[in-house]
């Protein structure tokens, strides 16, 4: 690692943010998330972020359209494998997501950084048990086709934080706490109880990684005197209508910071 990504934040990030093979990126992510929880990591903000372009990623999966990802149901160890595949690259997806939260937006506060440095960490720790999984049913991460909506949002959202943490960790990843339940019933249905226990964990950890983005939400709507709910309903409107489908996990998204009245809006808008 060369001297300036050791000690600088944002050097870190880009570093982990560009690696391409999955277990460096991986490794440095550890890394990094250590350096700063031990305060070795300054917080400089000199230079500007370079333009978002594409993350390091490896050559597969190969990138498609949603469309054309075939429907595959869980009685059979493809189907099985697809699903876990699909989980897998929204969690190595997020690895990148976070770390461009952290390298993209200068001026936050130190919690800020913080709190998407362990979330870079955690998504890190959940692909890494998928990768695990897919491995223990003789599948590997590229063995299928995916999508890359996650990163697209990530470019028209490159910006402005506000916009950011409304539509990745409040609208993309926050579906993820309504459709994991359903997939966890249906991995114990086909009497995959190991699968089902890991998508438990990320659904666990998962609420506090929204919560980070309805904090950090809030905190620049009040940053720019705007309307947390105002905002935010125009923001999907602008950009996210499409990606709103009940119903929804009210629990899990009432303890990831939306309130009742916003949720009683986004049902009325699914």
């Amino acid at each position: 690692m060369d001297t300036t990504a050791a000690t600088c934040l944002f050097a870190s990030a880009q570093r982990c943010l560009e690696l391409a093979d999955p277990a460096a990126k991986l490794a440095a992510t550890a890394c990094a998330a250590q350096a700063f929880a031990a305060g070795r990591l300054r917080i400089d903000a000199d230079a500007p972020p370079q333009p978002i372009g594409a993350p390091g990623r490896p050559e597969r999966p190969r990138l498609v359209s949603p469309r054309q990802l075939p429907r595959r149901g869980l009685g059979t160890p493809e189907g099985r494998l697809a699903l876990l595949h699909a989980v897998a690259h929204i969690e190595f997806n997020a690895i990148n997501l976070a770390w461009d939260a952290v390298y993209r937006f200068r001026g936050m506060p130190r919690a800020y950084y913080r709190d998407w440095i362990v979330v870079a960490a955690d998504e890190a720790r959940h692909f890494s048990l998928l990768q695990a999984r897919l491995c223990e049913l003789g599948g590997a991460y590229g063995d299928f086709d995916a999508h890359d909506g996650l990163w697209e949002m990530a470019v028209k959202t490159a910006d402005s934080c506000l916009a950011r943490m409304a539509l990745v960790p409040r609208v993309l990843e926050a579906r993820g706490l309504d459709v994991t339940p359903g997939m966890i019933e249906r991995l114990r249905g086909v009497g995959d109880a190991a699968s089902a226990a890991i998508l438990h964990i990320i659904l666990r950890e998962e609420v506090a990684h929204v919560a980070a983005g309805s904090r950090w939400f809030g905190y620049c709507c009040a940053r720019e005197g705007r309307d947390p709910d105002a905002a935010f309903a125009a923001l999907i409107a602008e950009h996210a209508r499409g990606a709103l489908k009940g119903p929804f996990n009210v629990d899990a998204r009432l303890a990831a910071g939306f309130s009742a009245a916003e949720l009683a809006r986004l049902e009325a808008a699914a």
